[in-house]
């Protein structure tokens, strides 16, 4: 609201007066516009409208205010006049009004009223004080009576929700009787009876007592309350009493709520303390040292501590952890941060140096606790564990590892480690880059597919594989080709990879490949391989040479016996075409280095029949390639016997005046066999069948007697005017070499 004047003068007094004065004031201009008010106007006006004017007030107020059809119906003072309003909250009220009419501020300027309200229901102090002390008591929330010795209670107020007290008598029982006040007996606790008599009797005696006692409400239950009987004087020579009554029962459920409380803190604190007592027992039975430490120092340490530390607890108490601290700077038992970057159960671990009482040193690793104390107090709780022969133990460990590497290193080996899964090199030598011929940067960390040609790397990754499989030690010879150009000469490694388990039944998780250069020694084998090869040969041609020598003896011998005794001539023929054909063969195994060829052997036989028998023997071979078809050293004499005696047979059978009195011999070769064909004239005897014919020691006997059972066939047929008998091999009768 706009304030009727500024300064000093007679507006700073109309405000002194608004704010000063208990009745409803109000300033208003000629169009009956609130200029002013003050907080009396505002609580008088009825509820809800907001003091702007006269025109916004009922008629009532306008009528006691001398306004009427937007006009002041006085032009001058008027007052005091009464008269009956609407109120707040509909309520009527008993206001008396007067007025007055204020010049303007400035010469000029329109009038302005002044109206003063006040409501006659509280015009006398006595009565006003009375309806103030009246709303008091009957809003208060304790039961507050006076007792008159003369007239009884003079003033009562009950107590909300309590109403059995000895003051929860309602206004009605002003000038009531001390005896009509009290409280039967039937709803006070029976704990609280004693409190109840000492009550009565301090009410029938006038004394001053304050006592608490428990009853019974009908509906809200059980209640405490806390009553206070003060004598007084409501005049001289007029006693009285007042009883004050205050309905206590949630401060004493909380009184007894604490005391519980408090004595379930007693008991935890008791408990714990047993608690604290049975962990330190068990603490001194381990093997880490345990040291708590407060703010005055060391409080507790445990047997292993005090072993550690080399003293007793009393040696230690209250002086700080750092006194068994080694030198070094930064140590952390020096540190006296620990409360403030530890949470309450953080743990943090360190590793340092300690020197005990009688000069011992030794590493220990530690954890530091904020723990609580049972004061409340914050600790800090070292658990340490000596170290000093794992420290040991890892330096012997380091020591051995770096000879080992040192050992890698200069080793003659190739060494490298690999992963199982992707087959990357995790680790290697310097010997395993000549092994790979590429530098250890593109090595390491690279499969071998990466680092090695393709049929190498594949040769060696399937290795891996198999080790990773198999989990036993794989061991290969790998071929690296030379390389001319860069002069690089062919190399053999010898290779061998082992898993290295990691620990439980899981997959290995690396591979260890060792590789060994093996070119030389495998050059120094292959030459001692082909001396002996050679001297071997050597003793065989010998030997070969010696019996060609010795069978052409016997020969020699066998011929000189047929000339003496002609009734064997024949028999000793056929057994030195038999000796000479062995002969033959002898000296063909003189003159050449490895298997016999097929087609040696059989020329050489018949050349060895015609000179004997003085026949012609036609040799002819044909197919792809017969110099690939060999004998081997045990087949080779059973063959030349027995292509000796087809070509014996042939002469003897076939008759020499014919007109083509020649015999035949062809060699026919197959992609995998070989057949001997023998050719002469002649005729086989009606019904003939080479199954009929008996082993023997001659002839076809002994043909059937000498073939091999394996890969060896003869059939004998009549072909026109021809024998033909025809044997064919193929292995294991003979065998198959390589082309040339």
């Amino acid at each position: 609201m706009p304030s009727a004047g500024e300064g000093t003068g007679p507006g700073a007094e109309l405000a002194a007066l608004f704010d000063l004065n208990p009745c409803g004031l109000a300033l208003l201009d000629a169009s009956g516009r609130l200029l002013r008010h003050n907080a009396p106007w505002a609580a008088l006006s009825p509820a809800g409208t907001e003091p702007r004017g006269l025109a916004a007030l009922p008629e009532g107020w306008q009528r006691l205010c001398r306004w009427s059809a937007g006009h002041w119906s006085a032009g001058a003072d008027w007052g005091p006049e009464d008269g009956w309003v609407e109120g707040e909250g509909g309520r009527r009220l008993h206001l008396r009004a007067q007025g007055r009419r204020l010049p303007g501020a400035v010469p000029g300027a329109p009038a302005r009223w002044l109206i003063q309200v006040e409501d006659l229901a509280l015009q006398d102090d006595t009565a006003r004080a009375a309806v103030q002390i009246s709303a008091l008591m009957g809003t208060a929330g304790v039961g507050v009576a006076t007792w008159d010795a003369e007239q009884g209670w003079s003033s009562a107020a009950s107590l909300r929700g309590t109403a059995s007290t000895a003051a929860a008598a309602a206004p009605a029982a002003v000038g009531a009787s001390l005896s009509q006040l009290s409280i039967g007996r039937d709803v006070v606790e029976t704990e609280s009876l004693p409190d109840y008599t000492r009550l009565q009797q301090a009410l029938r005696q006038r004394e001053r007592l304050q006592v608490r006692y428990a009853v019974r409400h009908p509906d809200t239950g059980r209640r405490w309350l806390l009553t206070r009987v003060e004598p007084a004087e409501l005049g001289p020579g007029r006693p009285a009493m007042s009883v004050v009554t205050l309905d206590i029962t949630d401060e004493e459920n909380a009184r007894r709520h604490n005391e519980h409380l408090l004595a379930e803190q007693a008991r935890a604190r008791e408990s714990l303390l047993l608690q604290t007592d049975r962990t330190r027992a068990v603490l001194d039975s381990v093997l880490v040292g345990i040291v708590t430490v407060g703010s005055g120092g060391i409080e507790w340490m445990n047997r292993s501590a005090r072993r550690m530390f080399g003293g007793e607890l009393a040696d230690f108490q209250g002086q700080p952890i750092a006194v068994v601290a080694s030198p070094e700077p930064g140590h952390p038992l020096r540190r006296t941060d620990w409360p403030a970057v530890l949470a309450e159960g953080q743990a943090e671990t360190f590793e340092c140096r300690l020197v005990a009482r009688d000069g011992r040193t030794f590493w220990v690793v530690g954890n530091a606790v904020l723990t609580g104390h049972e004061t409340g107090a914050r600790q800090v709780t070292f658990a340490l564990l000596d170290i000093e022969r794992r420290r040991q133990a890892e330096n012997q460990i380091a020591q051995a590892q770096a000879s080992l590497q040192r050992i890698i290193e200069t080793a003659p080996l190739a060494i490298a480690l690999f992963d199982a899964r992707g087959l990357q090199v995790l680790q290697h030598n310097q010997m395993m880059s000549a092994f790979a011929r590429r530098p250890g940067d593109e090595i390491q960390g690279r499969p071998p597919s990466l680092w090695l040609t393709g049929p190498e790397a594949a040769s060696l990754s399937a290795w891996l594989h198999q080790a990773v499989a198999t989990r036993e030690m794989v061991r290969r010879e790998l071929h690296r080709d030379g390389d001319a150009e860069h002069g690089v000469p062919s190399s053999e490694w010898d290779v061998r990879i082992v898993a290295l388990q990691a620990g439980g039944e899981g997959q290995p998780e690396q591979l260890l490949l060792v590789a060994s250069d093996v070119s030389e020694q495998r050059a120094a084998e292959q030459a001692r391989f082909e001396a002996a090869i050679a001297q071997r040969e050597m003793l065989v041609k010998e030997v070969h040479h010696r019996i060609k020598n010795n069978l052409q003896g016997v020969a020699g011998l066998l011929q000189q016996n047929a000339l003496r005794h002609p009734e064997a001539a024949p028999a000793l023929a056929e057994a030195v075409g038999q000796v000479h054909a062995i002969a033959q063969v002898h000296g063909l195994q003189v003159g050449i280095t490895g298997p016999l060829r097929v087609r040696g052997v059989i020329e050489a036989i018949a050349t060895s029949v015609q000179r004997m028998f003085g026949r012609t023997i036609v040799c002819e071979v044909g197919g792809p390639a017969p110099h690939r078809f060999a004998l081997s050293e045990a087949d080779s004499i059973p063959i030349a016997l027995t292509v000796n005696e087809l070509l014996t047979n042939a002469i003897k059978h076939s008759d020499p005046a014919a007109p083509d009195a020649r015999v035949w011999c062809r060699v026919e070769c197959e992609d995998a066999a070989l057949r001997v064909c023998v050719a002469s004239p002649g005729a086989l005897p009606p019904g003939f069948s080479l199954a009929q014919v008996p082993p023997g020691i001659s002839g076809l006997g002994l043909v059937r007697a000498l073939l091999p059972r394996k890969g060896s066939a003869m059939s004998l047929e009549q072909q026109g005017s021809q024998v033909v008998a025809t044997l064919r091999l193929e292995p294991p009768a003979v065998s198959l070499l390589e082309p040339l």
